[in-house]
């Protein structure tokens, strides 16, 4: 339990996909101007990144490693090694999973897919959302720990995009130097907020 309470503290605080690696910032940057749809797109990204993970790990684990066909009884299918399938597989789930939730979103908040426009198809391409099920590759996660990382590195994306809109709210009637106003006072505050989540760095827990 300690051990999944770490992988979470980590993923949202001290190696937030956004803020430590600086994945997805396309989207954390156009859609980071309202908090409305800065809380909606987050919300998207947690739903995608806590199926997809846990998803491709099954997908890794049963289908594309090698020796993962062995329980198919088929000496010639144990022995094939798939892996290299992985990026093609994890994209065509990622893909999958975010045009569903774009439907659903389009079926029942009309406003918010209005809002979001190109922003939400473009979650497919979004290299967090390939990022974490990269990580969870490399760190050979098991299935709940796939599952915990994947939603809480969602929650970290999410919490970066919606503090950054709060900020961005707060300082649109500050009188900000012309040359940072836009784009360069958002990026001053990332890296002002990616600064300030290295203070997490030395939490853990556990021996």
């Amino acid at each position: 339990m300690e051990d999944l309470i770490n992988i979470c503290i980590n993923s949202i605080f001290v190696e937030n996909i956004l803020l430590a690696y600086f994945l997805g910032m396309c989207s954390y940057l156009a859609q980071s101007k309202k908090l409305e749809s800065a809380t909606g797109l987050g919300l998207a990204v947690i739903v995608v990144l806590t199926i997809s993970c846990p998803l491709n790990w099954a997908i890794k684990t049963y289908l594309l490693e090698g020796g993962a066909l062995a329980w198919t009884g088929n000496a010639t299918l144990a022995g094939m090694d798939l892996s290299f399938l992985n990026f093609i597989c994890f994209i065509a789930v990622i893909a999958s999973l975010v045009q569903i939730v774009e439907i659903v979103i389009d079926r029942f908040f009309p406003p918010l897919y209005t809002t979001l426009g190109i922003f939400l198809p473009l979650i497919t391409v979004n290299c967090a959302i390939l990022g974490a099920s990269l990580f969870m590759v490399e760190r050979d996660y098991t299935f709940t720990q796939s599952t915990v990382y994947g939603f809480s590195s969602g929650i970290g994306w999410a919490y970066a995009i919606m503090l950054l809109a709060a900020i961005r709210k707060k300082i649109r009637y500050s009188n900000v130097p012309e040359g940072l106003r836009g784009l360069g006072m958002a990026f001053l505050i990332t890296g002002l907020m990616a600064i300030g989540f290295l203070t997490f760095s030395g939490i853990k827990l556990g021996a």
